[in-house]
């Protein structure tokens, strides 16, 4: 066969290594923030959080390491990324699971906590004003584009305060609490607009419809933390994430049906910051019921995790990630 005749070669599937693997770094760390809520909640030895923190790292670091050989060998790809209506607003995901790591070890190692979010503060800023930079620019967003990933942006900033603020980063934690809110209020009337009155997100993106309920839950544990009581603010919502889950759960019937992608991971991180959530107002305003509300979503986290667990390890056998779209 002559040079000319030769097939040519199919990229690596490294050149589709999505960024929207960073998800699972965001689920499993809620997993743990979640795991230690329960202990304390319970009053519990945190050798279950610890295990699985120790996991989550790892996992974390896999996923980290993969996307810096991506991004070494195929920066073209990552550019394509970036140039996606979809995509984009998944970079900030990078820097949302080094938040919640680092909120993760404010208690089991602080001088590790440190540095993390540090380092993942400046990132989240960067990515978060960048990301916006370029909805608000001269490329082509059609409202068919928009789903409720858009919000990781915005979810990433009120996440900054779970460890700031504990770190003593006070102001620079309300700085990104108060970013998060307002373009939360924002998006979420753009994302409502966009499910009522158009048509149907894609399969593949319709998991991430419990997207809606992380803006709330996370800012009312944030909001605990900066203020130290719930007040009335908190008590709104802890009460809008609770009223959000009830929404998606109309829909879970509809979910079922779909075949499994990368974005079912999108389930996991929500149900985490609701479990925490519950976990925190029950301390806070001694609540029984949020206590056993807190315990039931989080034996359902365990469940959803485990399954996508799972599905993401057939997935990755059968051939079913990192393949072009």
């Amino acid at each position: 066969m002559s040079v000319t005749e030769r097939p040519i070669a199919e990229p690596s599937r490294l050149a589709h290594f999505p960024v929207t693997f960073f998800a699972i770094g965001m689920g499993m760390m809620g997993l743990t923030l979640a795991t230690r809520a329960a202990e304390t909640a319970f009053s519990l030895a945190n050798g279950a959080s610890l295990a699985v923190l120790t996991l989550s790292i790892l996992l974390l670091g896999l996923v980290t390491f993969g996307y810096l050989l991506k991004a070494t060998f195929h920066r073209s790809e990552v550019a394509a990324e970036w140039r996606h209506p979809v995509r984009i607003a998944f970079f900030p995901a990078i820097s949302i699971a080094f938040l919640l790591m680092a909120a993760a070890l404010v208690d089991v190692a602080p001088h590790i906590a440190k540095p993390v979010w540090i380092l993942a503060t400046v990132l989240q800023g960067g990515l978060a004003l960048s990301v916006i930079s370029a909805w608000i620019g001269h490329r082509p967003f059609q409202t068919g584009m928009m789903t409720p990933a858009w919000f990781i942006p915005a979810v990433g900033n009120v996440i900054v305060p779970l460890a700031g603020a504990r770190l003593g980063f006070t102001e620079i934690s309300w700085l990104f609490f108060s970013a998060g809110l307002i373009f939360w209020i924002v998006l979420l009337t753009l994302v409502m607009n966009r499910l009522m009155f158009h048509e149907p997100m894609p399969g593949k993106m319709a998991p991430t419809l419990m997207i809606l309920v992380a803006p709330p839950a996370v800012a009312f544990t944030s909001w605990v933390r900066l203020t130290g009581e719930t007040g009335p603010f908190g008590h709104v919502l802890l009460s809008v994430g609770y009223v959000f889950a009830l929404v998606v759960a109309t829909q879970v019937l509809k979910l079922r049906k779909l075949p499994f992608a990368l974005s079912w991971w999108a389930l996991s991180f929500p149900i985490a910051a609701l479990s925490v959530a519950s976990f925190v107002y029950s301390h806070a305003a001694a609540s029984e019921a949020h206590r056993w509300i807190g315990a039931g979503l989080l034996a359902l986290l365990l469940i959803v995790v485990a399954g996508l667990i799972l599905r993401t390890a057939v997935a990755i056998r059968e051939g079913g990630i990192c393949i072009p779209e």
